[in-house]
């Protein structure tokens, strides 16, 4: 199995603009999701990117990195450019991880992996337990529920994704910036044009659920803050400094 792990980030971003290239301990978030991709060691790692500027900070801190064209609505179509471009014939599975997941566990991401070779899944992804119930409403908090219990099952179906919950039902799960397509499932999916779903809750993964692609889901060990705001950006930089 050859895997290709795409990065797509752009400096747009309408909620922290400018937010790939904020620094913590003077490197870019983006240059620390590009390092923390590499130390998964799955396959080889390039950020898709649709600012110059991106490109020139990736390289600067030794990692790949294409120009995409800014005319994609999603990340998952932007990485499907990059795909394109690189031209390899041989990959079996791509990883789409989010620019913005600093914090994103190593491990998780290399079990992401493993259930994607073992059950031979379309696309998977990641949802760790919800401990502060305050998150059910929060909407930068994307939330799956899923058909069974994750700690019951290894790799179970995502039936909705949603950006609120306003009760605490069973099997609603926070769910992580990762993606694990076959590389069939990703061309099927970017062909297939934006759904109705996915253009009102502004959730691409809505567009695969609306074309009955499965999507199965496992269990992350914690849930890590994403960069969404500045009380992100702040809460992270703490962590990450702290620990180093």
């Amino acid at each position: 199995m050859k895997t290709l792990v795409l990065i797509p980030s752009r400096l747009s971003a309408t909620r922290l603009p400018g937010k790939p290239l904020l620094k913590i301990n003077g490197v870019s978030i983006i240059s620390h999701v590009f390092k923390k991709a590499v130390d998964a060691n799955i396959g080889e790692v390039f950020v898709a990117a649709e600012d110059q500027e991106i490109i020139d900070d990736v390289k600067k801190n030794g990692g790949q990195a294409i120009l995409t064209s800014s005319q994609h609505k999603t990340g998952t179509d932007r990485i499907h450019e990059v795909l394109q471009k690189i031209g390899k014939s041989d990959i079996d599975l791509i990883i789409n991880l989010q620019g913005d997941e600093p914090l994103m566990n190593i491990e998780d991401i290399k079990k992401l992996h493993n259930q994607m070779i073992i059950t031979e899944s379309e696309l998977g992804t990641l949802a760790a337990n919800i401990k502060d119930e305050n998150l059910y409403n929060e909407q930068n908090v994307v939330k799956v529920e899923t058909k069974e219990s994750l700690e019951n099952y290894q790799f179970t179906k995502a039936i909705n994704f949603m950006r609120k919950s306003t009760i605490k039902k069973k099997n609603i799960y926070h769910h992580l910036g990762i993606y694990c397509y076959q590389v069939e499932t990703l061309k099927n999916f970017v062909s297939l044009g934006q759904s109705q779903n996915e253009i009102k809750y502004k959730l691409e993964q809505l567009r695969a659920l609306d074309n009955n692609i499965n999507i199965n889901v496992s269990l992350a060990s914690n849930s890590p803050i994403g960069v969404d705001t500045k009380e992100d950006f702040m809460a992270i930089k703490k962590i990450m400094e702290y620990k180093s």
